[in-house]
């Protein structure tokens, strides 16, 4: 009998160590900064970061946000790729989340914002900040509210009743681009929503404050971590100075002036070789982009 409760007894302290040591056991955290305009070149370093972040093995994705938004083609791939994302994805709002900053951040599982930031404002307007026809606004309506949508319902019992809240209320995704959306108490007509950290944690869209990186990690239960940051590459910077829209159109117009230009003079000039200068920059892209992701990681910060 003594000794099958020495067995016991040994199973148990057994089971108590493995536990504690696991309780223990350093977080692996991937880090990645969206503190620009969001282009092609987000998207592209997006998915390097990801892949990095699977072969690595993280335990959590982190984005740290401060922008006032960009293309909403590549913010829709950017929210899609993070609503796939089998590791769970937070976001740290640090001052801005506006237009498809506000789309990707609703993708995530959890929103921290920094006091004083702010999170909505995505209506889809053009170069000069006028809206777009309702096609593109319709488009975009959708987009949010179905991010919102992907976040699921909560289950409330009361009494004998049982009601079904959705997490992040898929209308207040939709005021954020529609100034027609009325809600109750939240928004009037003819205004684009956007909240503040204390609107949105009583609304469902934030989960609370934080004034940084390691407080976030803090307020979702991560203590003794390790933190990998995405760092892009030179080849990296390149691409994404190259695929920016303002130097694409640049290059363009470089691209038919010189030409132009050319055949307004005779014989071969300075306008042909400008206008073939262009043209190697504009292509070299498409080239590099076709390049494998060299982005590199960089171990920054443990916890």
């Amino acid at each position: 009998m003594k000794r099958l409760i020495h067995i016991w007894l040994t199973i148990f302290l057994f089971i108590s160590i493995v536990g504690n040591a696991q309780e223990k056991k350093e977080k692996l955290v991937y880090k990645l900064n969206i503190k620009e305009e969001i282009t092609k070149a987000t998207w592209r370093q997006t998915q390097q970061a990801f892949d990095a972040a699977d072969s690595l093995g993280a335990d959590v994705f982190l984005i740290h946000m401060n922008t006032y938004g960009g293309l909403v083609l590549d913010a829709d791939s950017i929210r899609t790729k993070i609503l796939q994302s089998p590791i769970p994805v937070y976001v740290f709002v640090d001052n801005n989340a506006a237009s498809a900053g506000a789309l990707i951040s609703i993708a995530c599982d959890s929103i921290y914002m920094r006091p004083g930031g702010s999170i909505g404002a995505a209506t889809v307007v053009n170069q000069t900040g006028a809206a777009m026809p309702d096609k593109y606004q319709s488009y975009m309506r959708s987009t949010m509210r179905a991010t919102a949508e992907a976040h699921g319902k909560d289950t409330i019992i009361t009494g004998n009743d049982t009601i079904y809240k959705w997490r992040r209320d898929p209308r207040i995704a939709e005021a954020m681009v529609d100034p027609r959306v009325f809600i109750e108490g939240v928004i009037d007509t003819g205004k684009v929503l956007t909240f503040t950290p204390t609107e949105a944690i009583e609304n469902g869209y934030c989960e609370g404050l934080a004034d940084n990186v390691p407080e976030v990690l803090k307020k979702v239960g991560i203590e003794n971590y390790k933190i990998v940051e995405y760092e892009p590459t030179w080849i990296e910077r390149i691409i994404g100075f190259l695929v920016h829209p303002m130097i694409s159109g640049l290059l363009i117009m470089a691209i038919i002036g010189g030409i132009y230009f050319e055949m307004q003079s005779p014989g071969i000039g300075f306008p042909l070789g400008v206008a073939i200068l262009a043209a190697i920059v504009y292509f070299a892209r498409f080239i590099l982009k076709d390049l494998p992701p060299i982005g590199r990681s960089l171990f920054l910060l443990s916890g």
